[in-house]
């Protein structure tokens, strides 16, 4: 059923995700799947954007705007994830974890080289963010 959501939406939205990244990610082919100002929060909107990774595809180490809070969940293969100075932790398709506000996330990549991964990133953000994602520099 999430499929099927993400799917209708991905082609009803048909909006690219370059507006939003200050530099692409290595490897990742970005979606940016809902964009939705919250009607009680002003100020605020909701943005689902769909990372896909190839086998062995990989996204430079990155952060998120200040008012970035983030809920992401693998809808697909294996993550391999890094944030601030974490542990290295892998989340399979169902497993979810979290970014907030100032968060570094170091590694982000496709835990398999033989198969694809996807997930899905849900961010609460300052409305008038136009970039989602920037390389550390």
């Amino acid at each position: 059923m999430l499929m099927r959501v993400l799917c209708a939406t991905a082609l009803t939205a048909s909006l690219s995700m370059a507006a939003f990244t200050a530099n692409a990610p290595d490897d990742a082919r970005i979606t940016l799947v809902y964009d939705q100002p919250l009607p009680n929060v002003p100020g605020k909107s909701i943005r689902g954007v769909l990372v896909e990774y190839a086998p062995g595809g990989t996204s430079s180490a990155h952060v998120h705007p200040s008012s970035a809070f983030i809920y992401a969940t693998v809808l697909a293969g294996a993550i391999r994830s890094q944030v601030n100075n974490g542990p290295v932790k892998t989340y399979r398709e169902g497993e979810s974890f979290s970014e907030f506000p100032g968060d570094r996330h170091r590694v982000s990549e496709n835990a398999s080289a033989t198969e694809p991964a996807r997930l899905l990133a849900v961010f609460v953000v300052d409305t008038q963010e136009t970039i989602l994602t920037r390389p550390i520099k």
